[in-house]
């Protein structure tokens, strides 16, 4: 069974170097796709270098426009989404992801933060099926082209396909990993006015996405 690792990343050179190390130590990858969705710094070069497969959006599209391109350059019959801000990430935690659907216990996984640090297992709590690190079946995604115009939605969108469509769902824990915060990329203004793009993003999806 083919996996692909698909990347959504946005100005995300500093951060991205971190994913992508450790992917290298999952021999059962076959690709790993990055996503660069009209970023203006080095994410792209970065990402080339540490030989990802890249895609680049001259102008940003969006989260779900960004995973549907990279659904789209792969026949991987699993999709492994990741953030490109993890802190963190190791061989287990992909490996956790990945279980249930070998196992057919599940058509998708959902990644859960527990034991990482407390702003975004705070944040966890709070919005837990917001969570982007995903193992899913290729033909859940591939059959709903509406994901690509959901935006930040994504998630959501994606947990209520699934719940329409009674996938199978299996929640794994992922210990000690975390990720960056908008305020800690942008500052405390910027972050939080991009934070509420973002809650507005997934509040739109829900109400305009609607499953074909």
């Amino acid at each position: 069974m083919k996996i692909a690792a698909v990347i959504p990343a946005y100005n995300e050179a500093k951060n991205i170097g971190r994913v992508l190390t450790p992917l290298r130590e999952c021999p059962g990858l076959s690709q790993v796709i990055v996503v660069s969705d009209g970023s203006t710094d080095q994410t792209a070069a970065v990402a080339s270098r540490m030989g990802a497969t890249v895609i680049e959006f001259p102008e940003n599209r969006g989260k779900g426009a960004a995973v549907m391109a990279g659904v789209a350059a792969t026949t991987a019959e699993v999709i492994l989404l990741l953030d490109a801000d993890l802190i963190g990430l190791t061989p287990q935690h992909v490996k956790s992801l990945l279980a249930p659907i070998f196992t057919q216990q599940a058509m998708m996984t959902i990644g859960c933060f527990t034991e990482g640090r407390l702003a975004t297992d705070l944040s966890q709590h709070m919005a837990p099926k917001l969570n982007g690190q995903r193992a899913i079946r290729r033909e859940l995604l591939v059959a709903h082209p509406e994901l690509a115009q959901s935006g930040y939605g994504f998630e959501v969108v994606m947990n209520r396909l699934a719940q329409i469509n009674r996938y199978k769902v299996v929640w794994v824990d992922l210990p000690h990993l975390s990720q960056v915060m908008k305020e800690e990329k942008l500052g405390l203004a910027r972050g939080v006015a991009a934070r509420m793009r973002m809650y507005w993003q997934i509040l739109r999806a829900m109400v305009t996405v609607k499953p074909q």
